[in-house]
């Protein structure tokens, strides 16, 4: 079993500054199709755009893509909430989040 290096900051803190650097990276980027209380994430190879809404933060399914998107990406770049997973897993997770 692999260790993980502990998250610096709280679970609270982390998702509230998910929330803030989405809703900006939207704004930079001119989507104005992203409803209040939802937020965008890229999935799979071609980075297929994805509108989630922000309830999913809490579930612990999408909370465990989360810690592998910050392993695999980090949250410090411009290029949006990339999520490390194939499409169809990712329909298929979410659906089940509805």
């Amino acid at each position: 079993m692999a260790l993980r290096k502990p998250s610096r900051l709280p679970q609270t803190a982390l998702i509230k500054q998910i929330l803030k650097r989405c809703s900006s990276l939207g704004k930079k980027q001119g989507y104005d199709d992203v409803p209040k209380g939802h937020f965008v994430v890229y999935v799979g190879e071609n980075r297929s755009r994805y509108i989630v809404p922000i309830s999913f933060l809490s579930r612990p399914e999408f909370q465990t893509l989360l810690h592998q998107a910050e392993e695999e990406y980090g949250f410090d770049h411009d290029k949006g909430l990339t999520i490390p997973c194939e499409e169809e897993v990712f329909e298929s997770l979410t659906s089940m989040l509805r």
